[in-house]
């Protein structure tokens, strides 16, 4: 990359920042007074957050995406369990699918401003230090949504990883798809090569999005539940590979 274009390319991010945090403490400040509200009315009231944020990173750094596969999100509660390679899966994805509620980890509900905004949105926020609190936490949390007709969305891998790269996967998901008789739902992406963990300039370019057909837990445990669900993500991903680049 010319040395000129690399300036731009850190202006495009910087202006692109400026704006992903005032839409930030925007969004989050209108979110506190939707507690009233149902928790659809305000998952749905928190998608000015998304648009605005997808909306500017397509203006500033020339970043778009493109989604396959919606036909194969079923009407009824579901597992999703989506490749984590990026911050842009976390804003894009409830745009598209459904109401549904994030796995996290509890400490990013102590992060001021963005912290506050997640907690209206009913997560289910996990003590990842403890590995067998954290599967019961799932357990007993994911039931309860799922039973309200909430979906749930769930990172496998626990944490980003490199485009390329594979990261262990959890069997929490699967575990609550074969207790509570829920479908999984897979997702592959190549989010990692165009928004790089850890980095500050964005790629231009168009993500590509896969969702997969759904995974009946019927006559299957949860370690084959997640053996398919990962096989069908990580070979996804590889086919993706840098399209849209």
């Amino acid at each position: 990359m010319s040395n000129i274009r690399l300036v731009l390319a850190y202006l495009r991010a910087g202006l692109f920042w400026v704006g992903f945090i005032l839409f930030t403490i925007l969004a989050t400040f209108l979110l506190l007074f939707t507690f009233p509200l149902t928790f659809r009315q305000r998952f749905y009231f928190s998608h000015i957050w998304n648009h605005l944020t997808l909306a500017w990173l397509k203006i500033t750094c020339g970043l778009g995406h493109r989604i396959e596969g919606l036909e194969n999100v079923p009407d009824e509660p579901v597992i999703f369990l989506c490749k984590h390679q990026s911050t842009w899966e976390t804003i894009a994805l409830q745009v598209h699918l459904p109401p549904m509620v994030w796995v996290l980890k509890r400490e990013l509900l102590w992060v001021p401003i963005f912290g506050w905004g997640a907690g209206m949105l009913n997560p289910i926020a996990i003590n990842r230090d403890n590995a067998k609190q954290a599967i019961q936490q799932l357990l007993d949390q994911g039931q309860k949504r799922l039973a309200s007709g909430v979906n749930i969305m769930i990172f496998p891998e626990g944490t980003r990883t490199l485009p390329g790269k594979k990261g262990k996967y959890r069997i929490g998901g699967a575990m609550l798809a074969e207790k509570a008789g829920c479908p999984v739902v897979p997702i592959a992406h190549n989010a990692g090569y165009f928004w790089p963990r850890h980095q500050f300039v964005k790629r231009p370019g168009t993500i590509q999005v896969v969702i997969g057909k759904p995974i009946r837990p019927e006559n299957k445990t949860a370690s084959e539940i997640l053996r398919e669900a990962q096989d069908w993500i990580e070979t996804t991903v590889e086919e993706i590979g840098r399209t849209g680049a």
